[in-house]
């Protein structure tokens, strides 16, 4: 490979695109299931949940039965600001929790009272669908949630009136795929199920039939 010549001007670098930080053990790639392969809580929605909303609300059109479309999970994170490795942990965290890469976000424009200017990064976001969230769903259902410390439930009223639910996460250690040992601080997560339901009451017993730990009160 020939040299420079002197005096030559230096070539740029090229501008990395998205955020560089990779992690080793979340595959790019899909990942691979079994042949016939279904999972346990679609299942479920297929045999129970769906013959069961058919008739408590009259649908006369199979299409008509709500369904859970896609699940957002984002983690906001303000102190990257000051500190970034922090959100290198909860990138990495985010992506073990859904076995999906995660996207940056970034600031949409500048707020000079919080120092901030547009296209800083502040969390990470993963949107899921597919086998992968139910999956999640079925995980978050049965063993993330119950984990939370002095857990009563969830509240009945997050709805957005689309039939949409909004959750908040303390803290995301209720994942076991979380390892503490690799957090300098442990952060939250807002997990948004988004579904086919018309209104907040057709989405509530879509998702009370799923398994949704709701509040009594």
């Amino acid at each position: 490979m020939a040299k420079p010549q002197r005096g030559a001007p230096t070539p740029k670098k090229k501008a990395e695109r998205g955020y560089p930080f990779k992690f080793r053990k979340i595959a790019e790639g899909k990942i691979e299931r079994p042949e016939g392969y279904r999972p346990r809580l679609l299942t479920h929605y297929e045999e129970k949940v769906r013959p069961h909303l058919t008739k408590e609300f009259s649908y006369g059109n199979p299409f008509q039965v709500p369904r859970v479309q896609k699940v957002v999970l984002n983690i906001g994170l303000g102190e990257a600001l000051k500190t970034p490795k922090l959100l290198e942990q909860a990138f990495e965290s985010l992506g073990f929790i859904t076995g999906q890469r995660p996207v940056v976000t970034r600031a949409k424009k500048s707020i000079a009272g919080f120092k901030l200017r547009e296209g800083q990064k502040l969390g990470c976001m993963v949107t899921l669908r597919g086998p992968q969230m139910w999956e999640f769903l079925d995980r978050l259902f049965s063993i993330a949630l119950p984990r939370t410390r002095d857990f009563r439930g969830v509240s009945r009223k997050a709805f957005a009136g689309r039939g949409n639910y909004t959750m908040g996460v303390k803290e995301i250690l209720i994942f076991p795929e979380v390892d503490i040992e690799k957090l300098d601080k442990v952060p939250g997560m807002n997990i948004c199920v988004h579904t086919t339901a018309t209104n907040d009451d057709e989405g509530r017993a879509l998702l009370g039939q799923l398994g949704v730990p709701f509040r009594q009160n």
